[in-house]
């Protein structure tokens, strides 16, 4: 099923009688029904005003269409979503009402935010069949809900995604990036934390073990760049030897991709934890290999096949997803952290209002 207009999703959906599993661009290796109701065939950027920084999409445009039509204003999506092909070793074209729905953000959400941050309006299909509209540059709003944060991360549980609009931003001048030699996951915290609570506005705050280097990015106008780099390098300056890179978009690219990861095998997790706790949590993993994000807050771990992180983890203030792994796999540990009963009802209860028949990706998250 692929329907090419909103009116014609709304019938498909009224229709069923059975569960479906929503894809966009079948990018991220989603399990579930095998009954499929595929989102791409809504495509076309609807509105775009570089002025007022706003963009109206249908939910299965291409990421890509997206960054093209921005990249020509001089403007981008700040939340600089992942693209999750080479990780997940899948084909397909990444869309815009798949980062929406899994609120897809990378390594800028430390400065810029996430995904959600930047959603000023949505318009979906429950499982009723009904066209509902939410939030910015629509005519009619439904109240009681904020559904325009409460879809940005539901992962398609609660409705199908036919429109979007986003709050866009303008590119940066100039981008700068540093990498500091650490010896040691403890000492590469501590210097993502001075970093990050310095003035000097960093974006992008990673730490690649493999290579030891603890890796800045700062964006801005060239002065300030310029500026603000020398400032930095002299406030990390205990923390060791300190070099500039020259190709910024590819370093971030593989770090927002988690491209490392790629064509390697193993099963790749991604644990949100307090910064504090990032080197505690990252020995408690055991993991082959490791990436930390936003300062310490994000870790991707590939670990050996069928692997039980949580487990391993024990009781944590945060959260561990599996990302990829084999189907058994899958089934065996779930894709998401379980959730604490309370949540559970609350989840439960919202799907139930939503999505009384349960046809939307049931399963998924729990």
């Amino acid at each position: 099923m692929k329907p090419e207009a909103e009116a014609d999703l709304a019938n498909i959906v009224a229709d069923l009688n059975q569960p479906v599993r929503i894809v966009g661009g079948g990018t991220r290796g989603i399990i579930g029904s095998e009954q499929v109701l595929s989102i791409a065939g809504l495509s076309g950027v609807s509105l775009y005003e570089p002025g007022a920084l706003t963009l109206v999409a249908k939910a299965g445009t291409p990421v890509s269409e997206i960054e093209a039509v921005l990249a020509a204003e001089g403007q981008q999506l700040a939340f600089e979503p992942m693209d999750h092909r080479g990780l997940m070793g899948t084909d397909g074209d990444p869309t815009i009402g798949g980062v929406v729905a899994a609120n897809v953000s990378g390594p800028r959400r430390i400065q810029a935010g996430a995904c959600r941050d930047y959603l000023l309006g949505v318009r979906y299909v429950d499982g009723l069949g009904q066209v509902i509209k939410n939030g910015g540059r629509v005519m009619k709003n439904v109240t009681g809900y904020d559904l325009v944060k409460l879809m940005a991360g539901s992962w398609g549980t609660l409705g199908v995604l036919s429109e979007v609009s986003l709050k866009v931003l303008p590119k940066s001048e100039s981008i700068a990036a540093l990498a500091v030699q650490v010896g040691s996951v403890a000492q590469a915290v501590q210097t993502l934390s001075v970093a990050l609570k310095s003035p000097f506005e960093v974006s992008g705050a990673a730490y690649d073990p493999a290579a030891g280097h603890v890796l800045l990015r700062l964006e801005g106008f060239a002065d300030s760049v310029a500026y603000r780099v020398d400032r930095l390098k002299t406030e990390l300056a205990g923390f060791g030897e300190i070099s500039e890179i020259e190709d910024t978009e590819t370093l971030w690219r593989s770090v927002r991709d988690v491209s490392m990861f790629s064509d390697v095998e193993g099963d790749v997790w991604r644990i949100s934890v307090k910064p504090g706790a990032a080197s505690e949590i990252a020995a408690r993993l055991e993991a082959e290999k490791l990436l930390f994000d936003w300062g310490g807050g994000l870790i991707w771990a590939l670990v050996p096949e069928g692997s039980d992180v949580r487990t391993r983890l024990g009781a944590f203030e945060g959260h561990a997803s599996l990302v990829r792994a084999d189907v058994e796999t899958v089934q065996a540990l779930g894709r998401f952290q379980p959730e604490a009963a309370g949540v559970v009802a609350l989840s439960q209860g919202l799907r139930q209002r939503f999505d009384p028949n349960g046809i939307f990706n049931p399963g998924l998250m729990g």
